[in-house]
C-alpha cells in the first residue's frame, strides 16, 4: 500500500509541475516563441520533470540502504538488545508511539566522536534513526531523548518525502529553464552570425550547450537556496515537535549541549556530506542563505519564546 502512495504521490507531482511549467510559458507568451523556433518546450518539460524528480525519489528509496552502508550503521536488534542499547531502542520507540507512528522506526548506533543523531527513510512506517556515540557518551539522558524526540518529529511530519517533493520540483526548473535560457540567446546569437553572413549551425549547437552548462549551475545554486530555507522552516517545526513530546527544558538543553560541543571544537563526521541536511547538528555553512540549520542561537531563541511546557 506504502508502495502504491509513493508511486501515485509521484504522478500527481510530476502533471502538477508539468501543468505549472505549461502556464507560466503561456502566461509570459514564451510559448509562441519557442514554437516558432522549432523547440517543442511540453516534451522539454515532460523530461526535466521526470529526470529531476525521478532522480529526487529514487535517492528516498535508498536513503536507508546509504545511510546505513555510508554512516557504517550498526542496527540494534530489539529482541537481543541489551543495558545502553536496550534503553535507547525503548526511549525511541516510546517517543514514536507518542507521536502516533504505526511502525516503529529501526534504530542504529554509528561510531563516531560527533554530537549528531538523524533519521530517514522513504515513510514514515519504513524509517530509521540513527544515534552516534559521541552524542550518546557527552549528553545526559533527558538531553538524548530530546533529540530523539527531534529526530521523530521528522518522521512524524513526512520530513523525508517533502524534502524529496521540494528537492524534485526545484530540480524540474532548474533543469527547463537552464535549457529555455540557453535556447533562446544561442537563438539570438546564432540570428546575429547569420546576419552577418557567417554559420549557423555550429554556433548555435556550441553556443547551447556551453551555456546550458553554465546556467544548470546557476539556476541549481539558486533553487539551493529555495531548498536550504525550506529545511530550516522544518527544523524549527522539529525543535517544537521534541519540546511538545519531551518538554520545552529538555530541548532547550539539547540544543545547549550541542552549542557547547561546537564551541568546544567536536569533530563533525562529514564522511557521506549529502548526510549533514538530515543530521541536528550540521556542519555550518560558509553563507546563512545555503544553511540547512538555523543557528542553534535562533533555534534555543525561537523554542523560549513558544507557549510549550
Amino acid at each position: 500500500m506504502a508502495i502504491v502512495k509513493r508511486v501515485l504521490l509521484f504522478i500527481v507531482v510530476n502533471l502538477l509541475v508539468i501543468a505549472m511549467i505549461s502556464i507560466i510559458m503561456s502566461l509570459f507568451g514564451i510559448h509562441g516563441y519557442l514554437k516558432a523556433r522549432g523547440m517543442d518546450y511540453k516534451a522539454l518539460a515532460i523530461f526535466c520533470v521526470l529526470w529531476g524528480t525521478g532522480g529526487a525519489f529514487i535517492s528516498l528509496m535508498i536513503s536507508k540502504i546509504m545511510a546505513k552502508r555510508g554512516m557504517g550503521l550498526q542496527v540494534i536488534d530489539p529482541a537481543t538488545a541489551q543495558g545502553e542499547q536496550a534503553d535507547l531502542v525503548r526511549m525511541i520507540h516510546r517517543l514514536a508511539e507518542r507521536s502516533g507512528l504505526q511502525k516503529m522506526p529501526e534504530v542504529g548506533i554509528y561510531d563516531s566522536p560527533e554530537m549528531n543523531a538523524f533519521a530517514t527513510g522513504p515513510t514514515k512506517n519504513n524509517s530509521i534513526v540513527g544515534v552516534s556515540t559521541g552524542l550518546l557518551a557527552n549528553m545526559r539522558p533527558n538531553e538524548v531523548e530530546a533529540v530523539l524526540g527531534h529526530e521523530i518529529s521528522h518522521v512524524g511530519n513526512g520530513d523525508m518525502v517533502t524534502m524529496t517533493l521540494v528537492q524534485g520540483i526545484i530540480n524540474s526548473f532548474a533543469l527547463f529553464l537552464s535549457r529555455i535560457v540557453a535556447f533562446i540567446i544561442a537563438s539570438v546569437l546564432s540570428g546575429q552570425k547569420q546576419s552577418e553572413g557567417g554559420g549557423q549551425g555550429a554556433l548555435s549547437g556550441g553556443a547551447f550547450y556551453l551555456l546550458t552548462f553554465v546556467f544548470d549551475i546557476a539556476f541549481t545554486l539558486l533553487g539551493s537556496i529555495v531548498v536550504a530555507a525550506f529545511s530550516r522552516w522544518r527544523e524549527y517545526r522539529a525543535d517544537a515537535g521534541g519540546a511538545r513530546l519531551t518538554g520545552k527544558q529538555n530541548m532547550i538543553a539539547a540544543l545547549q549541549r550541542l552549542k557547547e560541543g561546537v564551541q568546544a571544537g567536536l569533530p563533525q563526521d562529514n564522511r557521506v556530506p549529502s548526510m549533514n541536511i538530515l543530521k541536528i547538528n550540521p556542519a555550518r555553512s560558509i553563507a546563512n542563505l545555503f544553511a540547512t540549520h538555523p543557528p542553534i542561537e535562533k533555534r534555543i531563541e525561537r523554542l523560549m519564546g513558544m507557549p510549550i511546557k
